[in-house]
């Protein structure tokens, strides 16, 4: 008989996010040695790496690093909650932000490539997958630079590590409103700062669709140019921050809150797991 108990089994599943029944094999193909034992489920592990590589991942965590100058923003992808609030994983994604936020990556392939300690953040986040058992993948990365910067992390779960993240670079000194600007964009999720960012090419597509939309309503083609450009500028105050309603006060816009707060808004980035 394995020389294990059921609290052995839980330890070590505890310890490295692996399954019940992988845990339990490990244990008893190593009599109970969790060294071992956690040997075996790595080698188990790097043979499906391979195998798990079609699979998705539909969860995770979000982690922000701070430089003098900037500030990292990661997501790191996982398949199951059991892993993503597992102290291995979380511990995982720490290394990675460090590693990544040290080598200034802007890119997933660039953060890939950051060295971590002696080996690659490629390699380190595979050799954890292979003793974790799921597939985890690094599926954004963002610096921010600027002179001031805010992180607002959030939890959709009480349970759960953060999976929303923002940064917001920014002038000025309100910081108290440039922290409430990043609970903002949290919410309101805008994927461009300003009017002038938000690409030509996506207007003229909105304003193909709205065209089309407005004519099968039957509105008289004399007046589509009117309620067309209405129309995408609706589109362009959602998704452009400083144009938004501001979520606290919708009688404003962003733009206006910053103004008022004498601080201008340079850059963000909002990451948010299986976005």
């Amino acid at each position: 008989m394995a020389n294990f108990t059921i609290a052995d089994i839980k330890a070590l599943r505890e310890q490295l996010g692996t399954g019940m029944v992988d845990t339990k094999k490990a244990l008893e193909e190593a009599d109970g040695d969790r060294e071992k034992a956690v040997e075996l489920l790595r080698l188990k592990g790097a043979k499906g790496n391979a195998k798990r590589a079609d699979r998705s991942t539909s969860e995770g965590l979000v982690v922000a690093r701070e430089q003098s100058d900037s500030v990292t923003l990661i997501e790191l992808a996982c398949e199951t909650d059991f892993v993503a609030k597992n102290e291995r994983f979380i511990a995982l994604a720490d290394k990675v932000a460090d590693a990544v936020a040290a080598a200034g990556a802007n890119s997933v392939d660039e953060a890939l490539a950051a060295p971590s300690g002696s080996q690659s953040v490629a390699d380190l986040i595979s050799e954890e997958a292979a003793i974790i058992g799921e597939k985890v993948e690094l599926r954004q990365v963002r610096t921010v630079a600027g002179d001031s910067r805010q992180v607002y992390l959030h939890r959709t779960s009480k349970d759960l590590p953060p999976q929303i993240g923002v940064v917001v670079a920014y002038t000025g000194d309100d910081a108290d409103t440039a922290r409430s600007i990043a609970q903002h964009i949290s919410f309101a999720n805008p994927a461009y700062l300003s009017r002038d960012d938000v690409p030509a090419d996506a207007v003229e597509k909105e304003r193909e669709i709205v065209t089309e939309i407005s004519r099968n309503e039957g509105k008289p083609e004399a007046a589509l140019p009117k309620i067309v450009e209405g129309r995408v500028s609706a589109f362009i105050k959602q998704v452009a921050l400083l144009e938004q309603d501001y979520a606290k006060d919708n009688k404003l816009s962003v733009a206006q809150v910053a103004k008022d707060a004498g601080i201008t808004v340079t850059d963000f980035a909002r990451f948010k797991v299986v976005a």
